[in-house]
């Protein structure tokens, strides 16, 4: 396995981070079913990794809704909210990797395709505003996902060049956009992408956790105190 030299990692938020994307299924599911239509896991990988008026607008093409797309943002917000909370939990091994990553001195950022608001009630549900140095949402760029300006824009402000930037992804879309932006990509595929075609992705690895992920950080050229 190549080792290249890692100086930043930034993370995608939902299914990586999150297990939001099981959560978004049932919640796609429910909003459908009040239609009296069936969400397929076909719409739901076309919806996966996109800011959610581009996902919304997914679900309204292939169902051929009525609906706005403000008003099914809306009404999912409000059905999410209500599945999260007792269902959202982190992903296995986040604190663990978290943990190795300061260890490094390593800087971290989170680049998501949901919003501001959200993206700022998850990490306050789970404390984890304060182990990144910032974090990036479909507010912050002009192009979403699979466009590699996300990626590209957390280079930019972490002060390191892509080549050296560890993104960690778990759809087809996100990990598509941090390829085109020239980072290391490592895939960690979940119960709804793991089908897909991931040939883009630097490694891929079944959890964040995973010795293939500590061994590069443990190859990288990092040095420093944990943050």
């Amino acid at each position: 396995m190549s080792r290249p030299e890692i100086a930043a990692v930034v993370f995608d938020l939902d299914g990586l981070m999150i297990n939001s994307e099981d959560l978004f299924h049932d919640v796609g599911r429910e909003v459908l079913r009040r239609r009296g239509q069936i969400m397929t896991t076909e719409t739901l990988l076309a919806m996966m990794g996109r800011r959610a008026p581009e996902a919304i607008q997914v679900m309204i093409d292939r169902h051929q809704l009525p609906d706005t797309v403000q008003e099914l943002i809306d009404e999912t917000a409000k059905v999410f909210a209500m599945v999260a909370e007792t269902r959202l939990e982190t992903m296995p091994g986040l604190f663990a990797l978290l943990d190795a990553i300061e260890r490094r001195g390593l800087p971290k950022a989170v680049a998501t395709s949901s919003g501001r608001n959200y993206l700022d009630s998850v990490l306050s549900r789970f404390d984890l505003h304060h182990r990144f140095q910032f974090t990036l949402t479909a507010e912050d760029v002009t192009h979403g996902k699979p466009h590699p300006e996300i990626y590209l824009t957390a280079a930019s402000r972490l002060g390191v060049p892509p080549s050296k930037v560890l993104v960690l992804e778990d759809s087809h879309t996100g990990s598509t956009a941090a390829a085109r932006a020239g980072t290391i990509v490592v895939s960690i595929p979940h119960e709804f992408s793991r089908h897909l075609d991931f040939g883009h992705s630097s490694h891929i690895a079944p959890r964040l956790d995973d010795p293939l992920i500590m061994t590069l950080l443990e190859a990288s050229g990092a040095v420093g105190q944990a943050s």
